[in-house]
């Protein structure tokens, strides 16, 4: 039965509603070593729960939680979030990137099949003891603009997994064209492009890469909307409205998501941040008032991560 699986267990597609696919909920990312700059969003109830709680009044029906093992990924705290606030929440599996990977999992020591069946198993059976199951494989991630050996072998059996799960793959791929590179590995271990979701294709604005990675069959996720860590981000915005409109009207829309990447306590709405709301209050508006339709704007935010995220079978 076609399904999409949350942290509550197995759901409908059609009750997903608005669902935002690249977020975060809590995350660590300065404590691996020769890194000083405190970059965290603090998994603490007192802040979070509000945030979700505005997104899920705004009309929102779905998180995305695609924060890996070795940086903060709390299975029973996901759990415990959308019983408080009524949202569908979907946690990823895998391994973020090289500079990410805990220690523990020895990445560099195992084989692809053996991490592979790591994936299988936490898909059947739940994250540790948690019996909390995964619904997408990600972020998978690249440190440069290229794969290192290790994450090459982790995008493999990511890969694997993904033909005997029958979940979906999202990426981290930031400021190049190595989404591409990403994309290949997965084709080569034979998984469907049109399960793979290119991320932070907001970071690498050029219509030529956007319109490769769609022309192979995958997908394209502008996922950090709303932030404004650098010029690009604060500056870039109206470009990559020009840029979406331009795939819409090229007949794109059933390839395109869109998300913020909530991953830093400057981003919520407690801090002057825009929380998980930017995409309702902000940029769909832009969207709209560049000539988007509604029926389009639908088939970014509904249609296309229930497609994603459905789970109907595995080799």
């Amino acid at each position: 039965m076609p399904h999409v699986q949350t942290v509550s267990g197995p759901v409908a597609p059609e009750s997903l509603g608005f669902t935002l696919p690249h977020e975060h909920t809590g995350i660590s990312l300065w404590h691996i070593p020769n890194r000083w700059d405190y970059w965290e969003l603090t998994p603490d109830d007192t802040l979070i729960l509000p945030e979700l709680t505005r997104f899920k009044t705004a009309g929102g029906g779905t998180v995305v939680d695609l924060t890996s093992p070795g940086v903060g990924r709390d299975p029973l705290r996901l759990r415990r979030y959308a019983e408080a606030t009524g949202l569908n929440i979907v946690m990823g599996a895998g391994w973020y990137r090289t500079a990410y990977y805990p220690v523990e999992a020895l990445i560099d020591r195992r084989s692809v099949d053996d991490l592979a069946d790591e994936l299988v198993r936490e898909a059947r059976d739940g994250a540790g003891t948690t019996g909390v199951r995964p619904g997408i494989l990600g972020e998978i991630g690249t440190d440069k603009p290229w794969l290192t050996a290790l994450e090459e072998r982790v995008h493999r059996a990511v890969a694997r997994a993904a033909r005997r799960t029958g979940l979906a793959i999202t990426t981290h791929s930031v400021q190049s064209p190595v989404g591409l590179d990403q994309l290949r590995v997965f084709e080569e271990e034979g998984a469907d492009p049109a399960r793979v979701v290119i991320g932070h294709a907001d970071s690498y604005p050029v219509l030529g890469h956007y319109l490769e990675i769609v022309r192979r069959g995958a997908n394209l996720e502008f996922d950090f909307l709303g932030m404004s860590f650098t010029p690009l981000e604060r500056h870039g915005e109206g470009r990559i409205v020009d840029l979406i409109v331009d795939l819409i009207g090229r007949g794109h829309a059933d390839r395109i998501l869109l998300s913020q990447d909530v991953c830093h306590n400057s981003q919520l709405k407690a801090y002057g941040g825009n929380g998980y709301v930017h995409l309702v209050e902000t940029f769909l508006p832009r969207l709209r008032a560049a000539g988007v339709s509604d029926d389009a704007i639908r088939t970014m935010t509904v249609d296309n991560p229930a497609r994603i995220l459905t789970v109907s079978g595995a080799d």
